[in-house]
């Protein structure tokens, strides 16, 4: 990987950097549309002189006048019928004459628009490399990336807000299909995370496949993006506390979750059941996080309307039945349980806060 990779011009970044079109369109079929608008014009040329059609020589039936239009049009100009009247050659001028600059311009914008796909690409990226801010960088796109991407997307996160790094380039082809914005390159060098606009960046999930990885990874991202939100998994617990010491606001221990999951599934089904709804954000509950309201501050927590789970305050997370939360004060965040709708795709606010079906607090730890 070469680098200084975030200085480069954006037609360098052309195999690095895919941003999906918001609507791809076949070449065949911007071909197949002006050679349309270009036969219209010429039917439309065609009737021009058809019904002035005594003003030129050798034109006496329709298939004249379709012949005169497209040598004209076309540039071409045999010779062989010319208009003789004065009212027939200002309508040349007037009419003919600018839809033969029309044609042309069609004929050569369909090879432009075909052979310029390149140009149009690198614009995109310009763009893209300009507006994109506070937005969420996946590193990793495997199951636990595209879960997190999926659990993202559900909660309301646009897919032009989220930018995916990967090295893999079947990952990257499933990411730019479901719209989103991915960089391919190793994520361990800080010239992709840079590329990937990690500076500007709101978050920054690190899920890859090695512990050893995540942790230089978010060793990178915490050089360059001090003040983003850093959300790391890992498969082992005793390497929770490198991710942790390395930078990362929080850390999700997959594997340890997972054994977790499958023991209470072994004595206690129903509950793996309602686990998994809590965790789902289509449908059924999920876990979500608010700004208190102004009417709830001064009371306490578990006499609110909703089934509230703990407090945020100050970056840190209380149990609803610690002390510390026995009061609602002003900022405090809370997160609680709360119904989806399945239309909404888990998307939802109340008391003016954003309520996010993942529950994650930025740089929170359990009290």
């Amino acid at each position: 990987m070469r680098d200084g990779l975030d200085s480069l011009p954006p037609r360098a970044l052309l195999n690095i950097v895919n941003i999906p079109a918001s609507a791809p369109v076949s070449p065949w079929w911007l071909i197949s549309r002006r050679v349309l608008y270009a036969m219209a014009l010429l039917l439309v040329a065609a009737a021009v002189v058809y019904f002035d059609r005594d003003g030129y020589t050798g034109v006496s039936t329709f298939l004249d006048a379709v012949y005169y239009s497209a040598v004209s049009l076309s540039t071409t100009g045999y010779g062989d019928i010319a208009p003789v009247t004065q009212q027939a050659r200002l309508v040349n001028v007037l009419v003919i004459t600018p839809m033969r600059v029309i044609f042309l311009i069609l004929l050569v914008g369909t090879t432009l628009s075909v052979l310029t796909e390149e140009s149009r690409k690198t614009l995109q990226i310009r763009r893209w490399r300009k507006h994109m801010r506070n937005h969420t960088v996946v590193v990793g796109f495997g199951t636990k990336g595209r879960a997190a991407t999926t659990a993202l997307l559900a909660d309301g996160l646009p897919a032009s807000q989220i930018v995916v790094i990967d090295t893999d380039a079947d990952a990257l082809a499933h990411a730019s299909s479901r719209g989103l914005v991915s960089v391919q390159g190793p994520a361990t060098s800080s010239e992709v995370l840079k590329l990937a606009g990690v500076t500007r960046a709101k978050a920054v999930v690190v899920a890859p496949n090695q512990d050893d990885t995540a942790v230089l990874i978010t060793l990178s991202v915490r050089e360059i993006a001090p003040s983003a939100t850093i959300v790391a998994s890992v498969r082992e617990s005793e390497n929770a506390h490198l991710l942790r010491q390395s930078g990362a606001d929080s850390v999700v221990v997959s594997s340890e979750t997972a054994g977790r999951m499958l023991g209470l599934a072994t004595v206690s089904p129903s509950v793996t059941g309602m686990m998994e709804d809590l965790l789902s954000p289509d449908e059924g509950f999920a876990i979500a996080e608010r700004l208190v309201g102004e009417d709830e501050v001064g009371g306490n927590p578990r006499n609110l309307e909703d089934i509230v789970l703990g407090v945020v305050r100050s970056g840190e997370l209380y149990r609803v039945d610690s002390v510390e939360a026995e009061t609602v004060e002003p900022g405090d965040r809370l997160l609680y349980i709360r119904g989806v709708d399945a239309h909404s795709n888990g998307n939802g606010t109340d008391n003016g806060g954003n309520a996010g079906s993942t529950g994650n607090a930025e740089g929170t730890a359990s009290k």
